[in-house]
This record gives structure tokens, sequence and C-alpha cells, in this order.
């Protein structure tokens, strides 16, 4: 390898394709994450894919070092969901199959991680030798990623290796889903000896179906009565929060999130009425949202969760359903139709449905929260309190179980960011998403909302955000064990219990931080205000609960 190459001897020609030459695979990958606006990686290096993580070193794009796999995975995911692609490098098998899980989180959710997995080298494998790190056959980590993956390839052919990388990026950005990328150890500095151009590749919508759907829809909406908007994750991963506003304030349509949309748009807006989950949110949101005569769902995964573990009652005859996967309307499916330009098509028609009174009890309100405190901390006032705290510029991120339910009653600001696993539900998310997030949007303010169960999984990733002087403030509701499964599964059962834990001292552990202890609502609202103003260094409250508390 030529030790001065750069990583920029890919560049655009005058025909507006791109051309490489004489750079090796490794580089020829760096370059093309870098293309699409990649600027960190995270991972553990281990001696598969070393000659790989030097290359990496040496390139614009920053190494991040995590604790364990599954945490690079899930703070890759928390980076891609804010940044539109993320990164992951990982050795062979002990690395790949320790990041499986969250990846998996990532296919579900949509998220576009790249995962990055260097492999023995392909003359190491004359023979079927038994290498270390090795499962059953030099396939078998493949083969389990093809299952979690949009694409994949083994670049182990030098002729085709460019041409696979343009491929499995693309797929990454165009279905916003993980891929994977498996690089031999001695194909990392393999330099090919053709040619190589590539161009972006635009999809583009069917015209003649684009215009039919879309106006089939907008006479739907135009002759509604009672119209409503929901919501879905993939307006947040297409970045189409603008031209979904645009046409709910054009045609005065109320909008209502799924779980996974949360923030979608703000949740202060006139047009907001909360979040729909079925039988199990509110009320109102619920039967306002089943009252209506024309409900127009963009971007909304239909999952468990999202429709209040299937209490949801929405007739398919009043249901216009637009993805980035199908687009049908009442019974009448159409194909070809890209969800931005179905959105973008149906604003133009510009529908005027009659407009639909919002009640009182869905407008935004702000909370009435009077500080008791002496008062034992609970939930629900923690929340309140937390409530008053937040601003245009902060990301909360929420664990599964009972803090992703309370978190939920947060408001949402401007374009303040509400990420959880809210459909995979994968305990230990949120604080190395803490991580991804803080990386992806240095500027910003990060609070975390953790169960101290889910704490315990991954909480260990508080030592990179020590080491690279970040300042989230991660929440800890100590109650002694697994709530959500007491409240699933009645009774005194020791398997929800878990060890105590003082984790208001890890700071001093990992040598940076400050941590607080409280148990009423005056010891939170000092440490949140002592937290909030410290932007020098991470902050942990461990939030003192009664095992039976519950939002």
């Amino acid at each position: 390898m030529n030790q001065h190459a750069t990583f920029s001897s890919a560049h655009e020609s005058l025909d507006g394709r791109h051309r490489a030459a004489g750079i090796s695979i490794g580089q020829y990958l760096i370059q093309r994450l870098r293309d699409y606006g990649l600027r960190d990686l995270f991972g553990i290096p281990g001696d598969y894919v070393l000659s790989f993580y030097g290359m990496l070193e040496k390139s614009p794009i920053r190494v991040i070092g995590c604790t364990r796999e599954d945490c690079a995975g899930y703070a890759a995911d928390a980076y891609a969901r804010i940044n539109g692609l993320g990164a992951v490098c990982v050795t062979y098998c002990v690395g790949g199959l320790s990041v499986c899980n969250s990846i998996a989180g990532a296919y579900a959710e949509k998220s576009p991680v790249v995962v990055i997995s260097g492999s023995p080298g392909l003359s190491e494998r004359v023979n079927n030798p038994l290498l270390h790190h090795k499962v059953r056959d030099f396939n078998t980590q493949k083969d389990v990623f093809e299952k979690l993956c949009i694409a994949g390839t083994e670049l182990s052919d030098p002729v085709v290796a460019f041409r696979e990388i343009d491929r499995v990026l693309d797929a990454c950005v165009r279905f916003k889903r993980p891929v994977y990328i498996e690089i031999p150890r001695d194909m990392v500095n393999v330099v090919p000896h053709i040619g190589h151009s590539f161009q972006r590749l635009e999809l583009s919508s069917d015209p003649q179906a684009t215009a039919e759907a879309a106006s089939e829809a907008a006479t739907l909406l135009a002759a509604a009565e009672r119209p409503v908007i929901i919501a879905g994750v993939e307006v947040h991963r297409f970045g189409l929060q603008d031209a979904l506003l645009e046409l709910a304030e054009q045609s005065q349509v109320p909008i209502a999130a799924t779980l996974l949309g949360k923030s979608v748009i703000r949740e202060t807006h006139p047009l907001y009425i909360g979040l729909y989950e079925g039988a199990m949110g509110r009320q109102e949101v619920t039967r306002f949202v089943e009252e209506s005569d024309c409900v127009l769902l963009l971007g909304t995964f239909m999952t468990d969760l999202n429709l209040g573990v299937y209490t949801a009652n929405l007739d398919p005859a009043r249901c216009i359903y637009a993805t980035s996967e199908q687009l049908r309307i009442r019974h009448h499916h159409y194909h070809g139709v890209l969800l931005e330009d179905f959105i973008r098509e149906l604003t133009a028609l510009r529908p005027q449905p009659t407009r639909r009174t919002i009640p009182t009890t869905l407008a935004y309100q702000p909370a009435d929260f009077t500080l008791q405190p002496n008062d034992p901390i609970r939930i629900t006032s923690m929340i309140a309190r937390l409530n008053e705290q937040l601003d245009d510029e902060t990301i909360v991120i929420a664990d599964i179980g009972d803090s992703l339910f309370a978190a939920t009653e947060l408001i949402s600001r401007d374009r303040t960011e509400f990420i959880s696993p809210a459909y995979y539900t994968s305990m230990g998310f949120s604080t190395p998403a803490a991580l991804g997030a803080q990386i992806a949007r240095p500027k910003s303010r990060v609070v975390v909302i953790c169960g101290d169960g889910a704490f315990q999984m991954t909480g260990q990733e508080l030592s990179t955000i020590v080491r690279h002087g970040f300042a989230p403030i991660i929440i800890v509701l100590d109650n002694h064990g697994y709530g959500t499964e007491r409240v699933l599964h009645p009774g005194e059962w020791d398997y929800n219990e878990i060890h105590p834990w003082n984790y208001a001292k890890l700071p001093e552990v990992y040598g940076g931080g400050t941590g607080y202890v409280v148990s009423t609502e005056g010891e939170f609202d000092d440490a949140l205000r002592r937290a909030w103003t410290d932007r020098t260094a991470m902050s942990l409250i461990q939030v003192r609960l009664e095992t039976d508390d519950a939002s």
C-alpha cells in the first residue's frame, strides 16, 4: 500500500459520474462512507480488522471505541437516526455476533447502519482450517446477518468490490435499514487494477401512479368532515417533517403521532393532538382518531405497541396508508410511488376538508406543576418537573419499560428529538444511544431516562462518554428491579429483582462527571438544575422510587 495515498482519489467528472482509481478496497469503502455524510464510526478492534482500523485512523472519519460491541451498535443506531447514516466496525464472529441484537433493532425500526466486519484472509482459508473465532464454517456470520440486513456483501473479489460497496451503501440509504460488509483482512489493501465509476442512483416515482393516487387521496380528504393525520417514524427517517407540516397546515388537518413517531412535529403546535396508541393511549386521543372519517397514515408502522397492542380500531375503508414500502387508499393499492412524492403531490392539490375543531382537552396546555419539596419523588412528578426544563435543543432518549411510557408525557419543542426502541424494545439501548446522539449533534443537550434494570445491562458505556468529555444527563429510575414485568406478571417473583448499585458513585469509577441521589421532589429539582447548568461533564441522577411506583 502507498503510505501517502489519500482518501480523495474518488472524484466527480464532467458528466456527473464519480471515478475511482489507484486506491485500495479499504480506502474506497472509507471514501464512499464519507460521501454519504459519515463523520464518525463506532466499534471495537480485533485482529481480523486491525489493518482496516489503521486505515480508518488515518482517514477523516473519527473512530469511537466502545466498551462492548452491542453498545457500539446501539450508538451507531442513534447516530444514524440523527445523522442519516451510522456505522459500526467489529472483528469476525466474536465481534459481529455480539452486535446482532443492536442491528436487529436497527432493522426493525428502519435505522440505516453499516456493519463492517473483518474476517480471515482468503489465503488463510485454504483446506478449511480451524481458525480462532470461526464458527462452523467461514460463511456463518454472513448467513446470520443476511436475516438482519437489507443487503450485504463479502469483498472477496477485487474486480467487483467497488461495485458491491456502491450497491450495498445505496441500499442502506435508500431503504433506511442496516447493511453488512465483510472484508477479508488480506483484501483491505488490495488495489483493483480496473477503472471504476459510480453515479448516485436517484429514485423516482411513476408519474401516472403518483398523480392518480394523490388525486384519489385528495378527493377523500376534501370530502372529509373529521379528517386526521397519523404521523409515523418514516417521516423522521426520510426527513419529511417539513413536508408533513406543510400538508397539515395547508389543509388544517389535525396530527397525531405514533409512539415511534413521537417528536415528528413539535408537540406545542396547534394542530397536534397527542400520541395515538389505541386503547392503551389517552382516551380523548383514541376517540378523536377513531371517530375520523378520513385517516391519513403517513410513514406509520402497524406494530403492536404503535397500535396499543392491537387495540386500534381503524377501518381500512376510511384509511389512506402511505409508507416507503406500500401505498393503499381504502382497498386500492398503488405501486411505484415514493412516500415523499405522494405527500408533496397531495399537498400540491390543496385539498380543503371541513375544518375540524380540536377539543380543549387535546390542545397543548402548559403543565400546571407545583413543586412540593418534601414530598417523595414519584415518576409522574419527576416527568412534570423535567418537562419544565426541556428546550428546543434537547434530545430525549428513553429506555424500555416504564422509562418509555413515562417519557411519552414529555413535550417536544421545535425539533426536539425523541429516541427510543419503541418497537423492538431492547432494554439497555439508552446509555450507548446517548453516546451516538451526542456525537451526531454535539451542541444538543442529551437527556436519558433509564430504569435500573436496563442501565445495568449497558451502563458501562458511560466510560466512553466520560472519555470524550460529553455532558449528557442520565436519569436512572431506581425501583430495585424490572418494574414493568412486575405489572405484566403480578406477584412476588425473585426473577424481577436486581442487585442494588450505588449508581451515583459511578462517575467516580469512570473518572468524570457528577452523581446525585434524590428521594424527594426538592432534591430532584436541585439536582436537575445543577446538572442542566453543567455543560462540562456527564451528570447521573439516581432517582430512588418505591418498588410499585409507575407512570
